[in-house]
Formats: C-alpha cells, sequence, structure tokens
C-alpha cells in the first residue's frame, strides 16, 4: 500500500473516532495524544464529506462542519479554520439558516483575502450568492459574483466559472431578468457538460427548467427538470432527486393535472422526510394543502397548512408561513369552523402586512368578508369586501374584483336591498364581458337569477339560471384558484335545485326536471379533476387531433391562470407588464378553446375531458329499463326529499319527506346496527329486542320514502338512486310491517340513473376467467374458506390469498376478469373519502389508485367491511369507492354498507355466486341469497349489509 493510501486510511479511521464523541472535550483530548497526524488533511477530508453530505443528509452536514471548526480551532491552523467556516456556511445554507450562513461566508472570505488565498475566496464569494438572494440582499450578491468571475477567469478556472455562472444566473432570475438568466444557465450547462459534473448538471437544469415556466414553456421546463432528475438518481444524490419530483409535480399541479400532481408530491414529501429536508417537506405540504383546498378535500388541507406553517416559521420563510397560515383559515372556513377561520385569518394577514406584501392582505380581506357572510355578519362583511373591492380595483387583478363585486350583490340581496343586488351584480357581469372566466360567469348569472326569482320575475330567473348551467357544463374543466377555492361547490348544486323548482311549478316541466336532478348527480366535478390523463393514439378515430388539441389548450388555460395568480401575489414587487403578457396570452388560448369547442362532437369533448362521461337522455335511460322494472329516484331539494319515479312509459316525481325526519331516523338505525361491534354475548341474549328495535326503524323508514310511492311500483325489479343521506338507507331491508322490501322485489342501485344506464352500455370482459384475492387475519379468519370455497364455485378462477393478493396482480389480471371478488376490509375515510380504501397483501389500494386501473369486470364484489360507504358533498354528490371501481369499467358492484359479520359473509357469498353460476340475474341471485340467510339469521345485520350496484 503506498504512503498516500496509508495516510488516508489513518485519515478516515481518525474522523471515524472523531464523529464517535458526543461532545468536543473527548475530541480535543483525541487530538492532544495524537499530534503527529496530518490534522491539516483531516479537515480537508471532513469539508469534502460535508459537501457530499449536504446532499443526503443537511443536520449530519452541520456536525462534520462543526467537528472541522474544533479541529481546526485546537490544532491552530488559520487555513483549516477558514476552510471549516466555508464548510458550514454551506450547511447552514442547506439547512435554510441563511443570515448565519453568510455570516460565516464572510468570516471565511475575510480570512481568505488575508492569506492571500485569491482561489479560496473566489469560491467562498461564489457560494455567498445564494443565502444572499434569497434575502433579498442582489447588489451585494451580484458585487460578490462579479469580483469571484474576476478571480476564476484570471486563473482560467472554467469549471468554477461555470459553477458561478449558476449563482449569477439566479440573481437575475430572482429579478425577472430572464433573458439574462437564461444566458447565464446555458453558458454553465455547455461547460459543465465537459467537466461530467453530475451535481452541477442537476442544479443547471432545475434553474433552466424554472426559467422556462417563467418563460411560458411548459414541454421545455418539464423536459429539463426530468433530466435533472436522472442525473441526480444516477449518482445517488436523493435529495436532489426530491427537489427534481418536486418541481415536476409543481408544473403538473399548474397545468390542472391534480391527481398526477397530489401523488408526485407525497412521494417528494416522503423522500425529504427520510433526507431529514425540513424546507422541502414544508414545501410539499404547502402544496398538497393548496390543492386540496381547490378540491374541497378542506380536512386534508387542514392537517397540512398548520404542518406547513410551523415548518416555515421554524425556517424563517416569513411569506410562505404567512400563506400556509392562510390555507388553514381557508380549510378552517370549509369545515364551518368560522371563529377559527377568522382568527387565523387575522393573523396571516398581520404577517403578510410585516412582509410589506401589499396583495394578500386584501385577498384575506375578502376570505374574511365571506365567512362574516355566511355567519350572517353582514354590515361587517360589508365593509371589508368594500376595503378590498377598492384595492382590486386600482390593480391588475380584475377577477379578485368582480369576485369582491360578486359578493357585494349577495350581502345586499340578504339585506333586502334588490336595487344594490342588481347594480353589483350587473356591474361585475359587464366586466366578465372583457374578462372570460367561467366559474366567475356562473356565478353571476346564478345571482342574476336569485335578484330576479326574488323579485317574482321567474321567467328572467329561468333564463339566467340557464345561462349559469350552461356556462357550467360547458367549460368547467377550466377552474382554477380563488374562484373554486371560495364557494363553488355549493354553487353548482344551487344551480340544478332552483332550476328544479321553477320547472316543477309547470305542467310541462317534469322531464326538464328529472334531467336537471341527474345533472346534479351524474356530472361530478371530482371525477373530471382526477380522471386519468387520456392520450389519444394514432388509432383513435377521426378527431383525435381536435381533442388533443382541446385537453391542451384546457392544460395551458391552467397554466396561465396559475402563473398569473402567482404573479399576483407573489412576495417581491410584481410585474405589471409580465401580468398583461400573461393575460393576453390566456385570453388567446381562451379565445382558440371556443373555437375549437364548436367545433367539437359530444363524443370529442368527453375524451377531451370537458364533459364528464354519466350524461345520457331520458329515452337512453328508459332504454336501459326492462319492461318489469321500476327506477325510484331520490333527490334533496333544501329539507323536503323528491321520489322520481319512472318506467318505460311513465315519469312521476313527487314529494315525499322531509331529510330532517330520515336522518333521525337514520340515526337510530345506525345506532342499533353499531351494537353488533359489542361483545358477542350481548348480542345472543338481547337477540329479540335487538331485532324488534332494528325492524322498527325500518318500518319508520317505509313509511317516509316508500309508502308514498308503493302504488307507483308496479313491478318486479327495482332499482334504487339515492341522493344525500338517502345513500346510507338499506331500501332492500325497509320493512311495511309484513315484509321486508327484498321479499317484494329484485333490488340494485345506482349513483343516478345515467349511470345505470351507462353500465348496461358498459362493455364487459369477455373472457371466462375469474380473480379471487383473499386477505385474511385475525379479525376475519372465515375469509380463507370463503375465498377457498369460491375458488371451486367460479369458473376459471386465479385464487391469490395474503401477501400474495397484491396490487401488481389486479394490475395484471384484472383487465382480462369477467368476475373479480376481493374479500378484505374496506377502509372509509370519513373525513377525506378520497383516501378511503381496500388493503391488499401488503398495501393499500385508494381511491386515487382505482382511477387509475382498467377493471372492465361484469361483477366486482368487495366482501368486507364498510366497502359501499360513501360521503356526499354539495355540488358533488357521492365520493368514495363506488366511484372508482365504475370509473374502472366494472358493469356492476357489491359492496357493504355496514361492517360484516365474518361467518355470515361467507355463507351469503357462497349461496349467491351458486345461484349465479345456475344462471340467475345478479339482482334475482342476490334476492335469494338474502331471503335464504334471512331463514337462518333473521336481524337485517347478517344477511342485508350487502347491494348490487350498477347492472343487474
Amino acid at each position: 500500500m503506498s504512503t498516500k493510501a496509508v495516510q488516508q486510511t489513518e485519515s478516515d479511521a481518525m474522523i471515524a473516532r472523531l464523529l464517535a464523541f458526543e461532545d468536543d472535550s473527548g475530541r480535543r483530548d483525541l487530538i492532544a495524544k495524537n499530534q503527529s497526524l496530518d490534522w491539516g488533511q483531516i479537515v480537508s477530508t471532513l469539508t469534502d464529506r460535508v459537501r457530499q453530505e449536504v446532499h443526503v443528509s443537511a443536520a449530519n452536514a452541520q456536525r462534520m462542519a462543526d467537528i472541522a471548526i474544533t479541529v481546526a480551532e485546537t490544532t491552530g491552523s488559520q487555513l483549516a479554520l477558514t476552510k471549516s467556516l466555508r464548510a458550514k456556511a454551506n450547511a447552514l445554507y442547506t439547512l435554510d439558516q441563511h443570515s448565519n450562513a453568510i455570516e460565516m461566508h464572510e468570516r471565511a472570505a475575510a480570512l481568505f483575502d488575508a492569506a492571500g488565498e485569491q482561489l479560496e475566496l473566489a469560491r467562498t464569494l461564489s457560494g455567498s450568492i445564494q443565502p444572499l438572494l434569497l434575502l433579498g440582499r442582489y447588489d451585494q450578491a451580484l458585487a460578490a459574483g462579479e469580483r469571484a468571475r474576476t478571480i476564476f477567469a484570471g486563473q482560467g478556472n472554467t469549471w468554477r466559472l461555470a459553477r458561478l455562472e449558476i449563482n449569477i444566473g439566479n440573481i437575475y432570475h430572482r429579478q425577472d431578468r430572464f433573458a439574462e438568466a437564461l444566458s447565464c444557465y446555458e453558458r454553465a450547462y455547455e461547460e459543465l457538460l465537459s467537466h461530467d459534473d453530475a451535481e452541477g448538471l442537476a442544479a443547471v437544469l432545475s434553474n433552466l427548467s424554472l426559467c422556462h415556466i417563467s418563460l411560458n414553456e411548459f414541454t421545455k421546463s418539464l423536459e429539463l427538470h426530468q433530466r435533472a432528475r436522472q442525473q441526480c438518481e444516477q449518482r445517488g444524490m436523493p435529495v436532489l432527486v426530491a427537489y427534481a419530483d418536486y418541481n415536476i409535480a409543481y408544473l403538473y399541479f399548474l397545468r390542472g393535472e391534480y391527481g398526477r400532481a397530489i401523488q408526485m408530491l407525497r412521494d417528494a414529501g416522503a423522500s425529504a422526510k427520510k433526507a431529514g429536508d425540513a424546507y422541502q417537506i414544508a414545501l410539499c405540504n404547502l402544496d398538497l394543502a393548496e390543492i386540496y383546498l381547490e378540491l374541497n378535500l378542506s380536512a386534508e388541507a387542514a392537517e397540512l397548512a398548520p404542518a406547513a406553517h410551523e415548518a416555515f416559521l421554524q425556517l424563517g420563510f416569513g411569506y410562505e408561513a404567512a400563506k400556509a397560515l392562510a390555507f388553514a383559515a381557508i380549510a378552517a372556513s370549509q369545515q364551518g369552523q368560522a371563529f377559527e377561520g377568522l382568527k387565523l385569518f387575522a393573523k396571516a394577514r398581520e404577517m403578510f402586512v410585516v412582509e410589506k406584501n401589499r396583495v394578500w392582505p386584501s385577498l384575506i380581506d375578502l376570505y374574511q368578508a365571506l365567512v362574516l357572510f355566511k355567519e350572517g355578519r353582514l354590515f361587517e362583511a360589508r365593509r371589508l369586501c368594500v376595503t378590498a373591492q377598492e384595492f382590486f380595483n386600482a390593480s391588475t387583478m380584475p377577477s379578485k374584483a368582480v369576485l369582491a363585486e360578486l359578493l357585494l350583490a349577495r350581502i345586499a340581496l340578504r339585506l333586502n336591498d334588490s336595487p344594490a343586488a342588481r347594480w353589483h351584480c350587473d356591474s361585475a357581469l359587464q366586466r366578465l364581458t372583457k374578462l372570460p372566466r367561467p366559474v366567475l360567469s356562473c356565478q353571476a348569472e346564478f345571482l342574476s337569477g336569485k335578484i330576479e326569482q326574488t323579485a317574482g320575475e321567474s321567467g328572467r330567473a329561468y333564463d339566467s339560471y340557464c345561462r349559469a348551467r350552461n356556462v357550467l357544463e360547458t367549460l368547467r374543466g377550466n377552474l382554477h384558484g380563488e374562484e373554486l377555492k371560495i364557494s363553488f361547490f355549493h354553487d353548482k348544486l344551487e344551480v340544478y335545485e332552483n332550476l328544479i323548482e321553477l320547472c316543477l311549478r309547470r305542467p310541462d316541466g317534469i322531464e326538464e326536471a328529472f334531467g336537471y336532478i341527474e345533472q346534479a348527480k351524474s356530472r361530478s366535478l371530482m371525477d373530471l379533476l382526477l380522471q386519468p390523463v387520456h392520450v389519444p393514439s394514432e388509432a383513435d378515430a377521426g378527431q383525435s387531433d381536435l381533442v388533443r388539441s382541446i385537453r391542451n389548450l384546457r392544460e395551458e388555460l391552467n397554466w396561465y391562470y396559475n402563473l398569473i395568480e402567482r404573479e399576483q401575489l407573489r412576495p417581491e414587487e410584481r410585474s405589471q407588464e409580465r401580468i398583461q403578457k400573461l393575460e393576453e396570452q390566456a385570453r388567446a388560448r381562451e379565445s382558440d378553446l371556443l373555437h375549437a369547442v364548436q367545433e367539437a362532437t359530444a363524443v370529442e369533448m368527453s375524451d377531451a375531458g370537458l364533459q364528464a362521461p354519466g350524461l345520457v337522455s331520458l329515452n337512453e335511460i328508459r332504454a336501459a329499463l326492462s319492461a318489469d322494472t321500476a327506477l325510484v329516484e331520490y333527490f334533496c331539494l333544501q329539507d323536503r326529499v323528491l321520489a322520481c319515479i319512472l318506467k318505460r312509459d311513465k315519469l312521476r316525481i313527487v314529494p315525499v319527506t322531509l331529510q330532517s325526519r330520515v336522518q333521525k331516523l337514520l340515526q337510530l338505525l345506525q345506532f342499533q346496527l353499531s351494537k353488533f361491534r359489542l361483545d358477542p354475548q350481548y348480542v345472543s341474549t338481547f337477540e329479540e329486542p335487538l331485532l324488534q328495535s332494528t325492524q322498527s326503524h325500518l318500518k319508520a323508514l317505509y313509511q317516509e320514502l316508500i309508502a308514498p310511492v308503493r302504488d307507483l311500483l308496479d313491478a318486479k325489479h327495482a332499482v334504487f338512486v339515492p341522493h344525500g343521506l338517502l345513500h346510507y338507507v338499506p331500501f332492500h331491508a325497509l320493512h311495511d310491517g309484513e315484509s321486508y322490501l327484498v321479499d317484494q322485489f329484485s333490488i340494485s342501485y345506482a349513483p343516478s340513473a345515467s349511470i345505470y344506464a351507462l353500465c348496461h352500455q358498459k362493455s364487459a370482459s369477455t373472457s371466462d376467467e375469474s380473480l379471487i384475492l383473499g386477505i385474511p387475519d385475525a379479525q376475519a379468519p372465515s375469509i380463507a374458506d370463503e375465498v377457498e370455497t369460491l375458488q371451486t364455485i367460479l369458473p376459471n378462477a386465479k385464487l391469490f390469498m395474503g401477501p400474495a393478493a397484491t396490487e401488481d396482480v389486479l394490475r395484471i389480471h384484472g383487465p382480462q376478469s369477467r368476475i373479480l371478488h376481493i374479500a378484505t376490509h374496506g377502509y372509509f375515510r370519513q373525513d377525506n373519502p378520497m383516501f378511503s380504501s381496500i388493503r391488499l397483501g401488503g398495501s393499500y389500494l385508494s381511491l386515487y389508485d382505482l382511477y387509475h386501473l382498467k377493471l372492465p369486470a361484469e361483477l366486482v364484489t368487495l366482501s368486507g367491511c364498510a366497502t359501499g360507504l360513501n360521503v356526499v358533498r354539495p355540488g358533488d354528490e357521492v365520493v368514495g369507492l363506488v366511484r372508482g371501481l365504475l370509473h374502472a369499467g366494472a358493469q356492476s358492484l357489491i359492496l357493504s354498507l355496514w361492517d360484516v359479520h365474518d361467518l355470515s359473509t361467507k355463507e351469503f357469498m357462497i349461496s349467491f355466486y351458486t345461484r349465479l353460476q345456475q344462471g340467475l340475474s345478479k339482482s334475482l341471485a342476490l334476492q335469494s341469497a338474502m331471503i335464504e340467510l334471512k331463514e337462518r339469521y333473521p336481524h337485517p345485520y347478517y344477511w342485508a349489509p350487502f347491494t348490487l350496484i350498477g347492472k343487474g
């Protein structure tokens, strides 16, 4: 072994011993006992390791730098101390402690300068640029860069010059001097390629990408981030990989591809957590909170926004901390926590004032005004709204000015000041003629309808509501930012409610009213937002170019809308010229999109994501009904419950009861069913009283929901389409005093009549294969017996049990299976149903995952606990596993409404599938299995948890 190698081995061994000590006293003793070692070389090795470790663990890097300083101070080496101070500055910068980093850089620079170490001085000056610009000290950063450039150029050090160009480019980018920044980055990239500098290439590619974002070049930006990620992954730099993932996710967020952005942000956050990168974790939480707010998932936003706020506070990022707090306030307000929301808004506003941000305080005034309006504090709301409007009128933020105008109109209407309400609404509509914003136009037309209806002008009100609906249904994919966060979801349902009410006042309005009921249910905004991106293939018929054009224009519009909003809300001084250019680009694409939509067929509109699949005509729904089938669709109109009875030859709409009455009865029924979670001995002892109590509630629900329309149900098969809280009603188990409804009809369910018809139109897998997945555990040991028996009943069944029942198995075999049976536990998230999931072997399959699966099965059965539960959101109808499975392509589903009994479930499934294989339809097989099980287990808890959804 060479002398150099021996010295390196000794150095590595001594560094390991230094790192093992918990405090400096032990290290000083070690140094004193080994004075003959080359401690200068050991410090150099330590500082090199610091530079490497900052990309893996910033906290470890800082610890190494502190040890290097201790060694340098103990040995009295001035050069070693200076290098150690610079190493610590780099570690502190990575930990986002920028003021401390600058202090260390300045100390190191002064010492290098005094020692005549010009190369080291230039390196230190170059390293100081990034923390200086992050603190807004641009002149100082440029001066440091120019001095470093002179030194590197004089020494002919092209690699150091390339690295410096990155830092100088960052200064220009921060100052919106994008062309100058781009030139710096391109010079750096060309030079670093020749040096094979992976870390530098990753940084410059990332910065080039951000520059292209600012220049509105999405494709180029995405390509550069992906190249940067590849470079970092190949070189084993997990921190930089996480940064690249974050940047890619952010691009998708800006384009409106929320599903992909959410998954990538969650993954990037997990990587950042492993690396101990607090800033990156906070950024991921902040952006996820914003996406969740736009998707109306306020519970998830309420969890992430405060975490981001606390992290940014600790890191010293005031603007980001204030923004996170504002998101937390919005989430609290969306959840009905007005007092908490107002308190958080007030605190966030104070923080923005401290940050000298001019826009956010007025935006928060508008938010607070909305919360106060909803709380009935109208005069306070009006005062804040007027203040906000005055600011927005004087700024380049016309969409926010329209929002304020619309809120002032609402306040005036609530105060019975119809002239003022009409004036504000007309003013908003006039502004919108020059400001195409679909969501704002929808709200303005809806509000105009409310004003006309209040004045008794039903005809004018109807016309306004129709215009609101047309805007809503035509361009609803172009939703973004504040307009969506403020009140869109609730307004969507109100548009339909008012149209339904006006139609039902006319003798000839029944069919039109039914159509609006369907639109309110079937055209779920959540489905649209999370619809998987479909890239038309060359084989797609005819108009794939037009479909692709519409999709690209929608994504570009989201891109420009988001860039405009971020430019308006940025912490630095806003560029009015840049905002104007972005607005011009957005208007050009709005015009292009309108022309493309006018050319598109209904099929192309659906393929392009502008019309959610699921809305079909009344005649198509009737065609899906057999002669002996009656469809009963409920709709909750304020507190009233309407029942629509549809057969092939007739349609009736009948008021049946009040939601408040049904809610009380449902709570009593659910209380009875919850008793089966108690000790089995209790259930056995009180078997008869439990049955009598449950039947009494089922009889009461029958009287409310079925008795008023029973004479109209002259059929053998009944399809129930619930609405609102009625989704939790087991209609098949309702009791008329003599028998259950399932004794009188075969019964199935559907989320809407349109979706029922579409399920009949779907093409299922033509194979004769079945796929069975079973995940037994201590709570459900009978699952093993259940799936093993079903393997002998179902045709060509493939069985995967326990750890073998993976998501990969489902992805591989699911698309080819005619019948898919999964026996497992379902986990229903009441707070956030988008994260409801079913347990598989080694993982959980969430609703997000289902939206990206292809399962064109004739039947999918989830024989587990609460797999059929959903949550109902205003304006968004059902969100749960039902939506995901139907979206994946299933014709029919069998899911459970409550936690099931392990043994009775096994018997039920065996009975059902046996009858299905004997040739009965799914609904008749289900009916027969229920009646058979009811003989052995009289309580509905055992025989009635399962529902058939879709094609019966």
